[in-house]
């Protein structure tokens, strides 16, 4: 009897794809990662253990068959592989690439809590998908019925696209209002290119546009067009706008120049990748060559934050944190990655205010910390350490400290639309809001989480207009 493709994890041990050297990788922007070659990705696919009830999966947002697309990728069968991924995923190439993994799946994997080192689910869903795509494997939209149904989304992120590209699918007429110039919302400005190279998210947006979606870009609602425009010209609206506004620090000397948000900085990068005209890049406001840079905070933002400020050209890269390294809510892998490339974290430390040398900041002024009793979340609350003040030099300080949503209500005009007392976008399990058939879904939900949450919500939401529009179909029909 042949030998199971299966069950290696006893013989054959973890191994990543190559990962360029660090002093390699900061002289540029694309990804660090290389691709497995197939007989590597099958290898690596054929740890998996094959799992009765398989955490892998029950810990992923959407539930992928990660088990069976790592059997068949095992055997060689990989188009069948990426069939299976793409059902419940409508970007596997990018959550191959930007989710947490050692987080969700292979945190969870059965074989890395026994001590052989997870699956690299990761890795192979990447490449997968990537093959899909060097084979053309990848299916053009085209519905099979125009349906009259009209669905408006707001906000061109990964919430907002996964919807379209199911509605349209299902032939339903799509538009797409983003208040940027291009598709993608945090994956094309918010991620930098080496987590994700912006030819992926490209590809993605042309596949929807060729296929059918209307986008309407530079499109502010509530100024460019009202949401009582959106809603009269559509049947259906779906709100994917994410949360931009930045949480802000106080203190003496907050408002000195070179203390700057997060979302600007990398945005800049961004745009100056694509070649983009970019005064404030230009000017040196938001470039960090040259400048000894501080980052505040310990989310993946942070890490971006980091990362992109070593490939700048900073002369030194801190990042100051509140609690320590175990208790960071960024994922590890990218810590590490940070570490590797020179980054150097300065662990239990909190910003108390700013320096401020004519007008310009100098400095972070920072209490030590230590931890204490948890919160109510479980996790330890920091707590001042008395008299262990110091000054962290500093000519740049980069505020990632998270971000929250705006007052749509207002902005839009709609005070009927419900928020929580956070600010986010009040939806039941449907999706749908205290409007009718307006939905809601990502971040303006949830607050800000992570890019598969959002596709999740976003194809959840598109399967209940659908269940919508063919109920109101039938009915007219009779």
């Amino acid at each position: 009897m042949a030998k199971q493709p299966m069950l290696k994890f006893v013989t054959v041990g973890k191994e990543m794809p190559e990962k360029r050297e660090a002093d390699q990788r900061k002289e540029d922007f694309a990804e660090i990662y290389g691709e497995y070659a197939a007989e590597k990705a099958a290898e690596q696919a054929g740890r998996c253990s094959q799992c009765g009830v398989p955490y892998c999966q029950s810990h992923c947002p959407l539930h992928n068959n990660i088990p069976d697309w790592l059997k068949l990728t095992a055997e060689g069968r990989l188009r069948e592989a990426y069939d299976l991924s793409q059902a419940t995923n409508t970007f596997p190439e990018i959550c191959g690439r930007i989710c947490p993994q050692d987080r969700l799946c292979e945190g969870n994997c059965v074989i890395e809590q026994s001590g052989h080192g997870t699956v690299t689910i990761g890795s192979v869903e990447k490449y997968i998908t990537d093959t899909a795509w060097d084979n053309g494997w990848v299916m053009p939209i085209a519905p099979a019925v125009e349906r009259p149904e009209s669905v408006g989304i707001i906000g061109a992120g990964p919430g907002g696209l996964a919807a379209a590209d199911m509605l349209r699918r299902a032939g339903l007429q799509v538009t797409v209002y983003d208040r940027y110039d291009r598709s993608g919302g945090l994956m094309m400005y918010g991620i930098p290119g080496f987590k994700l190279e912006k030819d992926v998210v490209v590809r993605r947006n042309k596949q929807l546009e060729d296929g059918g979606v209307k986008f309407v870009l530079n499109c502010n609602v509530g100024e460019d067009i009202s949401f009582a425009e959106i809603r009269e010209k559509h049947d259906f609206v779906v709100i994917a706008t994410g949360v931009y506004k930045s949480r802000e620090l106080d203190g003496p000397g907050s408002g000195a120049n070179g203390i700057i948000r997060a979302i600007d900085y990398l945005t800049a990068s961004n745009r100056k990748s694509f070649g983009d005209d970019v005064p404030e890049f230009d000017s040196g406001e938001l470039s960090a060559e040259g400048k000894r840079v501080v980052v505040i905070g310990g989310g993946d933002t942070a890490m971006d934050c980091v990362r992109t400020a070593t490939r700048q050209g900073a002369t030194s890269v801190k990042c100051l944190y509140r609690r320590d390294e175990v208790n960071m809510p960024g994922s590890m892998r990218e810590v590490q990655n940070a570490k590797e490339e020179g980054v150097d974290f300065v662990w239990l430390s909190a910003p108390k205010g700013f320096s401020d040398h004519k007008g310009a900041v100098g400095g972070v002024m920072v209490q030590k910390m230590r931890l204490g009793a948890p919160d109510a979340t479980g996790r330890q609350s920091p707590e001042v350490i008395e008299n262990a003040d110091y000054v962290e030099d500093a000519d740049m300080v980069i505020k990632a400290l998270g971000f929250s949503p705006e007052d749509l209500p207002t902005l839009w005009d709609t005070p009927e639309l419900e928020v929580t007392r956070w600010g986010t976008v009040k939806a039941n399990r449907t999706h749908e809001t205290a409007l009718e058939n307006v939905f809601a879904v990502g971040d303006i939900v949830r607050g800000a989480s992570l890019v598969v949450w959002a596709i999740r919500d976003g194809r959840e939401a598109a399967e209940a207009i659908l269940e919508r529009a063919l109920a109101t179909n039938t009915v007219a029909a009779e």
